[in-house]
């Protein structure tokens, strides 16, 4: 009789012990400790989150990332570890469920997080994202934890914030990839400016007390600061506002925004006096537009995205044509297809290598994009594609006789893993669209400040980051930062770095410079850059 209870006994234990282990290896079980970030749903976006989480962790102590998604734990361990590289102290945990129902959502002890990402994981527009918010809120109730929802529309983005009194910062990634993408064939360098700006290693954006330029303005503080490029002010009652006016007076309790290397090297060094007098070359202004003829390079709902953006920039008789695969592109999406006063074509092609060349060559186009063919096929074999017809075209250009020398290629990465191998291939600059998202998904949470900072930046009607040829700011042989700082104000700009065109060859990211220390000389070339904040244009 004892024989046989002992054994009910150890195979009742052993029974829940499998169950439990059962029930770990699906990700059904809870997560205990607190003060973590919190991650809801999946896609391509966790894996630079994930990068970027863990440089901005490196100086934290026992940092945790839970993932919660509707997908299972093995696969989703098992695409972290394939993907991601080293994530030093960092621990990531997953677990498995329904991220819109509350009763799931518990089990990741929502209300312990100390922030909460919700990503766009599928096609359903923002209906996903919308339920998470209110699953997470019911879980949460009057929790004020900061939540960063990822949302394409910007009716929903703004109702969210308002609803939810600012607990919820919606990021519309979508519209700034779309935005730096168009921007970037324009402007050499600005798709890595964008980058290096948003990324948690080098310079970042910091806040610093302003007492020493009470009085003064923000032109005498744009060159007081030997270390830091100043780019804004947040006044007393915390609003903020990127390159104001020159004669702006900073009040008591005002705060400079700057990029610097770190909060301590944000430190006053002295009016300069010396500078007030400086302007910008007399008669040398912006090239007037001419009409441009850009040629776009497969398709996505993204594309539509880039060239509506980029046709507010283009001049009267400018014009598109784009290039699609049939296999994966609906043809009839280009049926009455417009932007604004831009003549569109459209054309389709089997990717064949001659097909595009014949495309590429039957007009002189000012700029090629090269987009990914997201909704078609999955993330490799589109990027695989994209560098396969960035070869095409660099051969094109090799080519002297197609006269093609002087058209810029811009390119759509979806993968920032390819984005070394995209290089090769010789873009003049990589829109590398998750790390990219990524970047600003990452930031807010680690520095709720930065939002409006970053808002400002990349909204449409807000300040604006360009990449402006360096004529336009001096025709000395050599210069200092500070010079070039104090010509860059005389035009209602703020100078936050430089780029050089030498060593930006087949490598855009490479020539890039930003917060100079103010005594740096340069010796401007043609090509070169300088890197502001200024109006948008």
């Amino acid at each position: 009789m004892a024989i046989s209870v002992t054994g009910t006994i150890i195979g009742f234990i052993t029974s829940l012990i499998q169950s439990q282990i059962a029930s770990l290896k699906k990700g059904k079980s809870p997560i205990i400790e607190g003060n973590h970030t919190l991650i809801l749903a999946w896609s391509s976006r966790v894996f630079p989150i994930l990068q970027q989480l863990a440089v901005a962790n490196s100086n934290v102590s026992n940092p945790l990332v839970v993932i919660f998604a509707n997908k299972g734990r093995e696969l989703m361990d098992d695409e972290i570890s394939a993907r991601v590289g080293d994530l030093g102290k960092t621990r990531v945990v997953t677990r498995s469920g329904d991220t819109t129902n509350p009763r799931e959502l518990e089990r990741a002890n929502v209300g312990a997080a100390k922030s909460i990402i919700i990503l766009d994981a599928d096609e359903s527009g923002d209906a996903n994202v919308v339920a998470t918010v209110l699953a997470v809120r019911a879980v949460t109730g009057n929790s004020n934890v900061a939540i960063v929802a990822e949302v394409d529309d910007p009716n929903h983005a703004l109702t969210l914030a308002h609803a939810t009194k600012g607990q919820v910062r919606a990021v519309r990634s979508n519209d700034v990839i779309a935005r730096v993408t168009a921007q970037a064939s324009r402007q050499p360098g600005l798709a890595s400016v964008v980058l290096d700006m948003l990324d948690f290693e080098g310079d970042e954006i910091y806040f610093g007390n302003a007492s020493e330029l009470v009085g003064r303005t923000y032109g005498d503080a744009v060159t007081a600061f030997n270390k830091a490029a100043i780019i804004g002010i947040q006044t007393s009652d915390g609003v903020v506002g990127l390159n104001p006016a020159a004669a702006t007076i900073i009040n008591t309790g005002d705060k400079v925004i700057a990029i610097a290397a770190d909060d301590d090297q944000l430190v006053f060094t002295g009016f300069r006096d010396d500078l007030a007098a400086t302007s910008a070359p007399r008669g040398v202004g912006e090239s007037p537009r001419h009409a441009e003829h850009i040629l776009a390079i497969s398709w996505s709902n993204m594309g539509r995205a880039v060239l509506s953006e980029l046709a507010t920039f283009l001049a009267e008789g400018s014009s598109m044509h784009i290039v699609s695969d049939p296999r994966f592109v609906d043809q009839s999406t280009f049926e009455n297809l417009k932007f604004g006063h831009v003549a569109v074509t459209h054309s389709a092609t089997s990717g064949n290598i001659h097909e595009l060349i014949k495309v590429a060559s039957a007009k002189k186009y000012d700029e090629i994009i090269i987009l990914g063919y997201r909704e078609a096929i999955n993330e490799a074999d589109a990027d695989a594609t994209t560098m396969l017809t960035m070869l095409q075209m660099n051969q094109l250009f090799a080519e002297e006789r197609n006269g093609a020398q002087e058209t810029r290629l811009v390119t759509e990465i979806l993968d920032s893993r390819k984005a070394e191998l995209a290089r090769v291939a010789t873009a003049d600059d990589l829109v590398v669209s998750d790390n990219l998202a990524a970047l600003m998904i990452a930031q807010i949470p680690e520095n709720p400040a930065h939002a409006p900072v970053l808002e400002d930046l990349f909204d449409a009607q807000g300040a604006s980051l360009n990449v402006k040829p360096i004529e336009l700011y001096t025709s000395a042989s050599q210069v200092t930062f500070a010079e070039l700082a104090a010509s860059a104000r005389s035009r209602g700009e703020s100078a936050i770095g430089y780029r050089t065109a030498k060593h930006a060859k087949g490598d855009p990211a490479s020539g890039v410079v930003l917060n100079a220390d103010k005594s740096t000389v340069y010796q401007p070339a043609k090509g070169d850059g300088l890197v502001v904040i200024g109006p948008l244009e």
